[in-house]
């Protein structure tokens, strides 16, 4: 069987805190680390979705509504779930092993996502990814 869980692959979290939360793969390890010795990926997803916007709402409001919160984990495959989605966001430089060792690593990672993501959402591309998953 071919691998599909590649870079930039859409999947969903299946356990944990973040559970039903849309997140994109960055970084994927089929065979494993030493570290942690099952197959597991790095994702970057949607903790706190960005809220509905109207026309009457003013420039403060649309902009105080339009942000993102974003997580970053490690995640084993088997608490994942692919979806036929892709998003081309590049955030291999933002996230590696390495980010998760210190805390103050880990703020300055979930900044560069954080605008990372809502410049795409404000520029009205892949508006499905930051909208909540209904189930």
């Amino acid at each position: 069987m071919g691998k599909f869980l590649k870079q930039g692959k859409v999947c969903l979290v299946l356990q944990g805190r973040y559970a039903g939360r849309k997140a994109v793969i960055v970084k994927n390890y089929d065979e494993g680390t030493s570290t942690r010795p099952y197959p597991h990926a790095i994702v970057a997803g949607v903790e706190k979705y960005p809220l509905k916007v109207t026309k009457s709402m003013s420039q403060k409001k649309i902009a105080k509504r339009s942000k993102v919160k974003p997580f970053i984990k490690v995640v084993n495959y088997n608490h994942i779930m692919p979806t036929r989605y892709n998003l081309d966001i590049d955030m291999k430089a933002t996230l590696t092993a390495e980010t998760f060792k210190e805390a103050p690593q880990r703020y300055a990672a979930k900044k560069a996502i954080k605008t990372l993501f809502e410049e795409r959402y404000n520029s009205g591309k892949n508006r499905w990814f930051f909208q909540k998953l209904r189930f």
